[in-house]
């Protein structure tokens, strides 16, 4: 019969257990470290004001002899709150294919696009907590409040579209307004050349007319002068 030696492949094993082991605690402590480096990253976004401000209402303690935070004012927070998520994700959107285009040419270190793919795990989150809060108000609100959230933000952006095309009016305004009012004066200061170049020039002919008429008239009245003295002679 076939006989196995196990004593010739328990170095083998021994060698592939020790592997395996190092191994494993390698890939532990690079997914630590690499945890610990991506923890200590600068967020993406900044604080969301509108979630704290919705957690502040919402874990308010109610007073004695009053009611707690009207659910009124709890929806209105929290359509707030979706608005800003909105916001956040349409920036997302938008710095996505700049990053992975940036990343692939290596423009861009991996910290940039670690901040990146947790600020996208973060708003997933986010999302979430919005719609279970949203139903826990009201049935199915969930579904729906991301869309008025969605408007909102379109409204909100077109208000400020429009405010920044009015403030520019206003100073294109005053710019043509200064421009105008620059160019009437140099039209009015060429007038006022070309005005005293026509007189110029009609005042030298007539005085030349003028001093040629006294020479001959002076001239005339010295002929009349000397012809009765010659007479006489």
């Amino acid at each position: 019969m076939f006989s196995i030696d196990w004593k010739g492949l328990a170095l083998p094993f021994a060698y592939l257990m020790v592997l395996s082991g190092a191994l494993m605690t390698f890939s532990t402590i690079y997914r630590k470290r690499k945890a610990a480096e991506s923890a200590n990253l600068a967020p993406w976004f900044g604080p969301n004001l509108q979630r704290n401000v919705y957690l502040s209402l919402l874990h308010m303690e109610p007073e004695e002899g009053k009611e707690g935070v009207p659910d009124s004012v709890l929806k209105a927070a929290l359509v707030r709150r979706a608005v800003e998520d909105i916001q956040r994700l349409i920036q997302i959107k938008t710095a996505k294919q700049a990053c992975s285009a940036l990343l692939q040419r290596g423009s861009v270190g991996d910290d940039l696009w670690q901040r990146f793919q947790r600020a996208e795990r973060e708003m997933e989150d986010e999302l979430r907590d919005v719609v279970t809060e949203a139903n826990a108000l009201a049935p199915t609100w969930g579904h729906s409040i991301f869309q008025s959230a969605h408007e909102i933000a379109s409204n909100t952006r077109l208000r400020e579209s429009l405010a920044e095309i009015e403030a520019q009016t206003e100073s294109e305004k005053q710019w043509w307004e200064k421009r105008r009012g620059q160019i009437q004066s140099d039209f009015i200061r060429e007038l006022d050349q070309e005005q005293q170049a026509a007189a110029a020039d009609c005042a030298g002919p007539q005085g030349a007319k003028v001093s040629k008429s006294s020479t001959v008239a002076s001239e005339d009245e010295a002929v009349l002068v000397d012809t009765p003295a010659k007479g006489k002679n």
